[in-house]
C-alpha cells in the first residue's frame, strides 16, 4: 500500500460507523445477500485493484426482514487514509441498491485483516 498516513489513530476510527438510506415500505421484498454481495463486489480500496468483497474485508452482513443492512467491516491496516471514507462509501453504495432499507456499517480493527481473508479471485488478481 502506498500513502499510509501514519497520523491516523485506529482507536479514533474503531466502530466508525456511517448510515444510509431510508426505511423501506412494508410489504416490499428486501434485496437479497447475493444482490448485495454483488454490490459489494463494486467497491474498491482506491489503492488495491480488488473489491472490498474478495479482499476479505467484510467480516459480517445482517439482512433483517426490513430490508434494513448491518455490515462491520475492516481495512487492511489501522492506518489507512481510508478509514474515514471508506465506510460512508460502502453505506451509499449499498443503499443505492433497489430494495435496501437503512444500511449501517462499523468500522472494526478485531480480528485485524490478514491475506488469509482473501478469496482465490483476490489472491489470483495481485498475484499471490
Amino acid at each position: 500500500m502506498n500513502n499510509i498516513d501514519d497520523t491516523v489513530d485506529p482507536t479514533e476510527t474503531e466502530g466508525l460507523n456511517s448510515t444510509a438510506g431510508e426505511p423501506l415500505p412494508d410489504g416490499v421484498t428486501p434485496a437479497t445477500e447475493d444482490e448485495i454481495v454483488e454490490k459489494l463486489k463494486e467497491c474498491f480500496d482506491p489503492e488495491i485493484p480488488v473489491n472490498i468483497y474478495d479482499l476479505g474485508l467484510i467480516y459480517d452482513m445482517k439482512i433483517k426482514q426490513t430490508g434494513d443492512v448491518d455490515i462491520v467491516m475492516t481495512l487492511t491496516a489501522p492506518a489507512c487514509p481510508v478509514a474515514g471514507s471508506m465506510p460512508p462509501m460502502v453505506s451509499q453504495a449499498v443503499s443505492d441498491l433497489p430494495n435496501t432499507g437503512r444500511v449501517s456499517v462499523t468500522l472494526t480493527w478485531d480480528p485485524p485483516w490478514s491475506m488469509d481473508l482473501m478469496s482465490e479471485d483476490a489472491r489470483l488478481a495481485l498475484g499471490f
